[in-house]
């Protein structure tokens, strides 16, 4: 049978997209597929995003073998950060005072520096690959969810995608998003999704290694046993597998799917941190777990998504203020068809950043309204001390009681000294009127890779998560905190403003 391979190394994302079914065969670190070399076994490659770059964690044989692939004439298509591996250079120096250049294996004549990019997006094709032929001039979908988007170079582009958004920053504009070598064989791409929502890129991989509909057939078959497999372990290369005790067992019993939503007081609490250990955790017990993002940064459940193995989706982003994917009731509409156990949302910066802005809604307080979604506030320490984020978490809880959200539990983040957070936990939860509270303490996580704004490697930051939600979060009681939505409807700007007269 034809064998199309996929990269899998420390840093890929796997299961972040479907990768049009197409897969067949892992390649890991050694370069090897069937006991070969994956240059003599393999039709063409399949590059995933990830952290590949920040990761490192191509060198060695697998660099040869990938090299080797190219010189052959064979297909390669790098997705994101698998385009950046196949470029010169990616500036991984976001918010350092000077670049911090990390080399790929120059494959395509383009070098990246950062430009956040989150948004839904149409792509047009502008010349011929292997995976454009005969589409010039037709758009495609997909999505943008990258930090360094910025391409410039002299390789021959095949895509231009149409933005609204970058850096945070409204700026509609079209902008390079897909290049090819001269020969035409090997392709990078910045548009997610753009084999699972465009079949014609399919058909043109299937002609371009000659496949019959028999080849098709057994590469569908030979991707579902691929997937499975993928599924078992959570992460990349971790040895950490999935608890299948558990699979088909569904939170409380509940025919529904349940949420809970982890919220702050502020940016820079370590939601994405926490919600990032809940997923693996969770996912490591045998549980089928959704993430789902408060606004456009797509991003900050990239780290999740590493771990479970679940597609980033169409409705991973909720919109508010007409920033993100789609609408929150549409979106409780399409989990219901994923079976999933239970569904974390990670909400944007205060629970209450933006509730007063005229579009509604703008906030995470607004989505956990709308649908009576339970909330694990989030305070951090690391700012104005233990004893101010006591007072933080209190007061916002306390506003969030009035407007009628509930309060399910509160995590007090980056404790530097126990003895001064346990003192606090009588005033907490008698003003706060909640029995939950969990305390965490400051984790060192001082080292590039480790802070989702500035680097990260996914497997360093997804273990560390894991291993300090083990250590200090019930899970269990989280799980039983979670309740099955009923989306009623969003509070009107003028029912927000009482509230808070």
């Amino acid at each position: 049978m034809k064998k199309i391979g996929f990269l899998y190394v420390k840093g890929t994302l796997p299961a972040f997209e479907d990768f049009g079914h197409l897969p067949t065969h892992l390649v890991k670190n050694n370069g090897m597929v069937n006991g070969f070399k994956a240059h003599n076994e393999l039709d063409g490659l399949i590059i995933p995003g990830g952290s590949i770059i920040e990761s490192q964690s191509v060198c060695g044989d697998l660099k040869k073998e990938i090299l080797k692939i190219a010189s052959e004439g064979k297909f390669i298509l790098g997705m994101c950060s698998g385009f950046q591996l196949l470029a010169n250079q990616t500036d991984i120096g976001r918010k350092s005072p000077c670049p911090i250049e990390k080399k790929g294996l120059g494959l395509l004549d383009v070098s990246f520096s950062p430009m956040i990019g989150t948004d839904r997006v149409e792509a047009k094709i502008v010349d011929h690959s292997f995976l454009t032929e005969g589409l010039v001039g037709k758009n495609l979908t997909g999505f943008h969810c990258h930090t360094y988007g910025r391409i410039a170079g002299d390789a021959k582009p095949v895509l231009t995608s149409l933005v609204k958004r970058t850096d945070y920053t409204n700026d509609p504009r079209e902008i390079l998003s897909g290049v090819r070598n001269d020969e035409g064989n090997v392709v990078g791409v910045m548009v997610h999704g753009a084999l699972d929502e465009n079949p014609e890129l399919v058909n043109n991989i299937i002609e371009f290694i000659n496949a019959d509909e028999k080849d098709l057939s057994r590469i569908k078959e030979a991707n579902k046993t691929l997937l499975n497999y993928i599924k078992t372990e959570i992460g990349v290369g971790t040895g950490i597998t999935v608890d299948k005790t558990n699979l088909t067992k569904n939170v409380n019993d509940s025919i529904g799917t349940r949420i809970i939503m982890m919220a702050s007081t502020g940016s820079d609490s370590g939601k994405t941190f926490i919600t990032t250990g809940i997923v693996g955790v969770l996912r490591k017990q045998g549980y089928k777990v959704g993430v789902l993002k408060v606004g456009p940064d797509t991003r900050d459940i990239v780290p999740s998504l590493y771990l479970n193995k679940e597609k980033m989706e169409k409705f991973s982003s909720i919109k508010i203020g007409g920033l993100g994917w789609k609408d929150f009731k549409q979106v409780l509409e399409d989990i219901k068809e994923n079976n999933y156990d239970i569904v974390i949302i990670e909400g944007v910066m205060s629970v209450f950043t933006g509730m007063l802005n005229k579009k509604i809604p703008f906030s995470s307080a607004e989505i956990a309204m709308s649908a009576n979604i339970p909330v694990i506030m989030i305070s951090p320490c690391n700012k104005g001390g233990i004893e101010t984020a006591a007072l933080d978490v209190v007061a916002h809880v306390e506003m969030m009681n009035q407007l009628g959200i509930n309060t399910a539990g509160i995590i007090l983040n980056k404790v530097y000294d126990k003895e001064i957070g346990e003192s606090t936990s009588k005033f907490i939860k008698r003003r706060a009127k909640t029995d939950f509270l969990t305390f965490i303490p400051k984790i060192d996580l001082t080292e590039r890779g480790n802070i989702p704004e500035v680097e990260i490697k996914l497997e360093d930051f997804c273990l560390n998560a894991m291993k300090t939600v083990e250590n200090y979060l019930d899970t269990d009681k989280l799980l039983k905190l979670a309740v099955e939505p009923k989306f009623n409807d969003y509070n009107t700007f003028k029912d927000i403003l009482d509230h808070f007269s």
